[in-house]
């Protein structure tokens, strides 16, 4: 830094988020399951979400990680991490052309266009997104982070949703998926023009390890992963048609039982696993970094799949919400939730720095927790009206305490690499909760399968033991 911070830094620092969970609140939850529910029909539709989840979600955790070391090691004289921001913006606006096109597609064929396209749109984003990451740790001052990290959360999750809600989600509702491509292209482009007056320079700092040997270490680690998600996909599976005879009830309660369990260890054994291999002996420092990573995990794999198959369980639950119709109801409890990320995301920054930032993760489980349980025992739409609010506020308090909490644990010479690897909860829990999941509503609902993203959120607050606050500093 060469000069001091002032009011607009919070927006460049920050407006990329707006263009990350656009994408991803337009693609993942209204785009990507109307399409896929098009092209293979009702009967697998979750397995096939569930599919086309993991492997790109796979292929996000390997280029994130990958990305945010690679710009750590950045010596350009545009800056660390803003090269990397247009290079990811550029790609996704072809990528985003080539999906409306393949939209007029049928079939397993267009099935597999999108498969591919989707997947090349996770390296393009992340390849931003890592860079993104980057930029508070690198730029902010740690008395500061928790204000800078509030605001993260307020781009980062309601503005976006409330926006995708109220401008997007009715052209996907009417099948206009041209129209809502065409408004994500151009948020894209004014998010990353804005963050190019971001406040970094040039850094001169020279790596001292190998990079091919780092990367080695990423590769092995998303194929480590990748294998404890199929296994634990294997294995659900398996009881799901070993249980295929016995009566619903019964059946319900022990899939429940076996998609925790198959989530629970899936998350533990892929964090360990997986950060083990990228970091080596330097795991033996990081313990609160490796808890931390779980507790991230373990919330978001419940909050970012009820919302990828929101439409699907609106499907179920309300006769009138055939097919695309679905589409609007979903992004409006969206907007709710949107909403009160809104209100809580700002204050929960000045909470965190006043009261501590482990406090305010276990509380935004807790709501999380509450909030799905009247989405499930109230099935009208005012209850999940408010049922998504609860979520919201919870999403709120999580995503600015829990990143706040984050840019502590980590070196602070190696964000970049180590925010990357926190990829492992972003793109996992997708990967995770969809292809261990979708099998599940498929076969047993929808309804059993909130049930398991709610024991995900009580997950999220044990693995708090682990975290200890201010553990690099000490």
């Amino acid at each position: 830094m060469e000069r001091q911070l002032r009011w607009y830094d919070y927006l460049t620092i920050n407006i990329y988020w707006f263009a990350l969970t656009t994408r991803s609140q337009v693609l993942s939850p209204l785009i990507v399951p109307v399409l896929v529910q098009r092209f293979v029909g009702d009967a697998v539709k979750g397995a096939y979400v569930g599919r086309i989840r993991l492997w790109a979600l796979m292929a996000a955790v390997l280029m994130q990680a990958a990305m945010g070391m690679l710009s750590d090691r950045s010596t350009s004289r545009w800056g660390r991490r803003r090269p990397f921001i247009v290079i990811g913006t550029l790609g996704e606006l072809a990528i985003f052309a080539l999906i409306g096109a393949g939209a007029a597609l049928e079939g397993m064929t267009g099935y597999w266009v999108l498969f591919g396209l989707y997947t090349l749109s996770m390296i393009a984003s992340n390849t931003a997104h890592a860079a993104t990451q980057g930029l508070i740790p690198d730029l902010v001052p740690e008395d500061q982070r928790g204000r800078f990290s509030g605001v993260k959360a307020l781009l980062e999750l309601p503005v976006p949703l409330i926006f995708s809600s109220f401008v997007v989600a009715k052209m996907v509702e009417v099948g206009d998926i041209w129209g809502a491509l065409i408004v994500l292209m151009a948020v894209m482009v004014v998010c990353a023009a804005i963050t190019m007056f971001a406040p970094e320079r040039q850094s001169l700092k020279r790596p001292t390890d190998s990079t091919a040997q780092s990367l080695l270490r990423l590769a092995l680690m998303t194929a480590a992963f990748t294998v404890i998600i199929l296994g634990a996909g294997a294995v659900v599976s398996a009881v799901l048609r070993s249980i295929a005879h016995l009566s619903d009830g019964l059946a319900s309660m022990l899939i429940v039982v076996a998609g925790v369990a198959g989530m629970a260890v899936a998350i533990l054994a892929g964090v360990w696993i997986c950060v083990s291999i990228s970091l080596g002996s330097d795991l033996r420092q990081h313990h609160s970094f490796v808890w931390w990573v779980v507790t991230r995990l373990a919330f978001l794999a419940a909050a970012t799949n009820l919302a990828t198959f929101m439409i699907y369980y609106l499907q179920e639950r309300f006769s009138g919400f055939a097919g695309e119709k679905a589409a609007g109801p979903a992004a409006k409890i969206m907007m709710f939730v949107g909403i009160f990320i809104m209100v809580t995301a700002v204050p929960s920054g000045w909470l965190a720095d006043r009261f501590g930032k482990r406090l305010l993760v276990g509380l935004s489980g807790a709501i999380a927790a509450v909030g799905i349980s009247v989405i499930l025992l109230i099935p009208v739409m005012p209850a999940m009206y408010a049922g998504g609010s609860l979520i919201g506020a919870a999403m709120g308090l999580f995503y600015s305490a829990n990143w706040a909490l984050g840019t502590e644990i980590v070196p602070q010479d190696e964000a970049g690499r180590y925010f990357g690897l926190s990829n492992i909860a972003g793109a996992g829990a997708g990967a995770i909760g969809a292809y261990l999941g979708g099998p599940i509503g498929d076969q047993y609902g929808y309804v059993v399968l909130f049930v398991i993203y709610g024991a995900m959120f009580l997950l999220s607050i044990l693995a708090l033991i682990g975290v200890k606050e201010n553990s690099t500093l000490a």
